[in-house]
């Protein structure tokens, strides 16, 4: 009995001392302690995921990948294989289990080592939120103590929710639902039993047991969890033999990119990034929706992908883009059997050298790297008009003749060599190269010297539809669509005629189109601009001058309307002040500005004279999909607030009713949304002056006048209306000097896009392509119209505008004409053909024109005037001397 009471007080005494010690070590480490209530309110750090305006996945940002999911979503399979193997007394324990910690401390006895943990689920979330995984009992202390208060504040369920949305799981990948897209690229509720067991197994050490790295540790671990599973009655026998015995299916998958628009997704991420920081971009689950749909960035995206190829074939083939031995070895032939050789051992291929190895191939064609439309094949033979390849999987492809006749020899950016007759022309065994396929073909390619960029708008709201900054955003991050201010060219016409509009000019004013030579004093040095080709037609309207970009016209238009009050117009267009040249070449575009800026000028004469305000966000949302940001952008309307408050009125007066009748049944009406109030944009020319712009780059996008009468005039642009097939397109060609920059831009009622083309290197020409007779022969009515096999010297026609056919194609194929609605004071009268007076005539001589009323023409052409040009011998006007 004496020992007895002794024991008892030794223990009494014990428990005490334990109790005293437990509570001095949880105040010493109180102030270490973080607050468990923000559990009520946890944010997960979730990437930042950005979609099209149709709900495609364009890109994540953000270092940890994690999808969110409840626990009703995740599968009941998952939620048992992880209690089973991690923590089967959950829902039992208040947050610690004693009966795992008393088999850790056994353990810890008898072996000296803290080889097991007890770690319940909700230390392994007080680990995972606040914690590191080091092994110190300070540090297990800690843990015990957060779990207990977690408990305290959350219910086993919110725990457990927790748990599987925030565990690291290995490959930057946080929670099941995130691990289940990284290894196996599906839901949850799509994995198999087995992939279930091996992402149940990766919690305990994620780095050594996932199934991308170490494949046969993470069979090992499934296994474990399988028998967990089975000793629990989660699974049957044949289940557990099934899963046990399935192949590892796991690889490494990126996010489900569903387009790729990296151009784009960086655009947006660098405003969310300004708006927001960084981290808080990164990690705060945004959902950004751009304004752009997928159908409109893809086609954006091909246009200027394929016209590149189209441009760099043109120009010739530059050759392999390495060689896997050098040209002069000898390599074995039918002629030369093993020994002849010195081959120890088989070739790769036939006739290859025999140390060419299989892992030499993939290390070239690594180095080489796939972009754009162009992925790396190595030559493996070479037979009379095909050739054999092979890529770094293995695969072989064929190319036919017809996918590579196009490559006669590049000897400069203006010359070709002879069109190839023979595929030995070409290529030879051992060539690294690119292929792309086009159309169904595989084709020999080359990755793009030259650059392009395209930007498209909806020109009354600013919202851009689409957007490319480069062949490639893998091979060169830098946006030439916002970021490469380059001289535009004969872009600027439709801005400086527009001024010419506002200062006494009408469509149908007469200027002469004759050369210039005007001598600067301070220089020494006759300026000379001149027309591109160096034709003059002498006086001739201002709609046929800027249909055929005349540009001693411009020059000309400038002086009449003065360089300062033409400066002062371009600005109206947004164009920067600071980027104008203060000289008569403003009018053949000297200036330089981004594609952007151009397509944001055009807007304005597509939707009738306001300045809109270019956008790529359409909204955002936070991870619960609630909306924190909507776009209100400046509208181009007269009339925005009347019509937003007449809207507001209407649903205001349709709501009493619905309230009414609400009433009546005794039932509660929705809550309404806020109408956000229409802001309009600011105008800067008259709907009148927009009007006329336009129609003048109407007629420059189409063929003009009667061949047989001699009116037939063609505009730069003409390749517009010949393959879309429509009449409510307008738009402009620009080309500088000596053709280092190529532009067309253009418009339909409800879409402007401006197209550019040229080389990174601001001193290199476009050059100039000859007759290439193979390509030509294919369609020989058409081949100079669009494509790889297009004649003469690079302009904005030939090099930029084809981009913007392509795209217009897929844009505008499901949409009716939509003609420009004419707007008040605009007349339209019937004028003399050359001279632009009024005529009583009505034959071939003659032409509706629009005017401003009150700028029509006023006096008649006398009879004797009239110039009939079926009568008229062509003549070369003389060059005016201006010294």
């Amino acid at each position: 009995m004496k020992y007895i009471k002794t024991f008892l007080l030794l223990g009494f005494v014990g428990a005490l001392l334990g109790g005293i010690a437990l509570t001095g070590i949880y105040f010493y480490i109180k102030p270490d302690l973080p607050s468990v209530a923000i559990l009520k309110d946890v944010r997960l750090q979730t990437p930042m995921r950005i979609y099209t305006h149709d709900g495609k996945l364009i890109s994540q940002y953000g270092v940890k990948r994690r999808i969110p999911v409840t626990l009703e979503q995740a599968p009941d399979l998952l939620q048992k294989a992880i209690l089973a193997t991690e923590d089967n007394r959950f829902y039992e324990h208040f947050g610690i289990d004693p009966i795992g910690i008393t088999r850790a401390f056994i353990n810890l006895v008898l072996t000296g080592e803290k080889s097991q943990g007890a770690s319940t689920l909700t230390q392994q979330l007080a680990r995972g939120f606040f914690l590191t995984r080091e092994k110190t009992y300070i540090r297990k202390i800690k843990e015990v103590f957060i779990a207990l208060h977690m408990e305290a504040e959350l219910s086993k369920d919110e725990i457990f929710e927790l748990y599987l949305n925030k565990v690291e799981l290995g490959h930057r990948s946080f929670g099941f639902g995130a691990a289940a897209q990284v290894y196996y690229g599906k839901r949850l509720d799509e994995l198999t039993l087995a992939q279930i067991a091996t992402l149940a197994g990766l919690p305990q050490a994620p780095s050594v047991l996932n199934p991308v790295s170490r494949p046969a540790r993470s069979v090992e671990r499934r296994r474990i969890v399988l028998l967990r599973m089975l000793d629990e009655g989660y699974i049957t026998r044949q289940q557990f033999d099934e899963a046990a015995s399935a192949p590892v299916t796991a690889e490494k998958h990126g996010a489900e990119i569903e387009l790729d628009a990296p151009y784009l997704a960086d655009l947006i991420y660098s405003e969310m990034v300004t708006l927001y920081g960084k981290e808080e971009a990164e990690t705060g689950g945004y959902q950004v929706y751009a304004t752009v749909s997928s159908e409109l960035q893809q086609a954006a995206q091909n246009a200027v992908k394929q016209n590149l190829h189209d441009y760099d074939e043109r120009h010739g083939y530059r050759g392999a883009v390495a060689r896997l031995w050098p040209q002069q070895k000898d390599q074995p032939t039918p002629e030369t059997d093993e020994a002849e050789s010195g081959c120890e051992t088989t070739p790769l291929y036939p006739y290859w050298p025999c140390e060419v190895t299989e892992e030499a191939v993939i290390s070239q064609l690594d180095n080489a790297g796939a972009f754009g439309f162009v992925f790396p094949v190595a030559v493996i033979s070479v037979d009379e008009q095909t050739f054999i390849t092979r890529d770094v999987t293995g695969t072989e492809r064929v190319i036919e003749w017809q996918g590579m006749d196009w490559a006669r020899p590049f000897l400069s950016d203006s010359r070709q060599g002879q069109p190839p007759s023979e595929a030995s022309d070409i290529v030879s065994a051992g060539d690294i190269v690119y292929i792309r396929q086009q159309d169904g073909l595989w084709r020999l390619a080359q990755l793009p010297a030259v650059s392009g960029a395209f930007v498209a708008l909806d020109p009354h709201d600013g919202a851009v539809q689409a957007i490319v900054g480069g062949y490639s955003f893998y091979q060169s991050q830098f946006n030439r669509a916002t970021q490469a201010k380059r001289q535009v060219g004969s872009n600027i016409k439709p801005f400086v005629y527009s001024a010419a509009l506002d200062n006494g000019y009408t469509v149908a004013s007469i200027i002469n189109d004759a050369p210039i030579n005007e001598w600067d004093e301070a220089t020494g040095v006759a300026w000379r601009p001149q027309n591109s080709p160096a034709e003059y037609d002498g006086p001739i309207r201002m709609r046929v001058a800027l249909g055929k970009s005349k540009n001693v016209v411009s020059v000309r238009l400038l002086r009449g309307v003065g360089l300062d009050n033409t400066i002062e117009h371009l600005t109206h267009f947004g164009l920067d002040r600071t980027d104008i040249h203060r000289d008569e070449t403003v009018s053949l575009g000297s200036s330089s500005h981004t594609p952007l800026e151009i397509v944001r000028g055009m807007a304005t004469i597509a939707n009738g004279g306001f300045l809109i305000e270019p956008y790529f966000i359409d909204r955002v949302l936070n991870e619960t999909g609630e909306v924190l940001w909507q776009t209100n952008p400046v509208v181009a309307c007269d009339n925005c607030a009347e019509s937003s408050a007449e809207k507001a009125n209407q649903d205001e007066q349709e709501t009493d009713i619905e309230a009414l009748l609400a009433a009546e049944l005794n039932q509660s009406l929705p809550a309404q949304s806020d109408i956000a109030e229409v802001m309009a944009a600011p105008r800067v020319i008259s709907a009148q002056n927009a009007f006329l712009v336009a129609d003048m780059m109407r007629t420059a996008v189409r063929a003009n006048g009667s061949w047989n009468k001699k009116t037939y005039w063609q505009g730069t642009g003409w390749r517009a209306r010949n393959i879309l097939q429509r009449t409510d397109l307008a738009g402009k060609t620009g080309t500088t000097n000596d053709s280092r920059d190529a532009w067309f831009s253009g418009f339909s009622r409800n879409l402007v896009a401006t197209a550019w083309v040229g080389f990174d290197d601001m001193t290199r020409q476009l050059g100039r392509a000859a007759y290439n007779n193979p390509l030509a022969k294919r369609d020989p009515d058409r081949f100079g119209w669009i494509g790889n096999a297009m004649v003469g010297t690079e302009s904005g026609a030939m090099a930029a505008q084809p981009a913007w056919i392509r795209f217009m194609q897929v844009a505008l194929e499901d949409e009716p004409e939509e003609a420009m609605s004419v707007p008040d004071d605009i007349v339209r009268v019937r004028i003399d053909r050359t001279s632009g007076k009024l005529t009583r005539r009505t034959d071939h001589t003659t032409l509706f024109e629009y005017f401003l009323r009150g700028t029509e023409p006023t006096v008649y052409v006398l009879e004797d005037d009239v110039m009939d040009p079926a009568e008229q011998e062509d003549s070369t006007p003389d060059v005016e001397e201006i010294f």
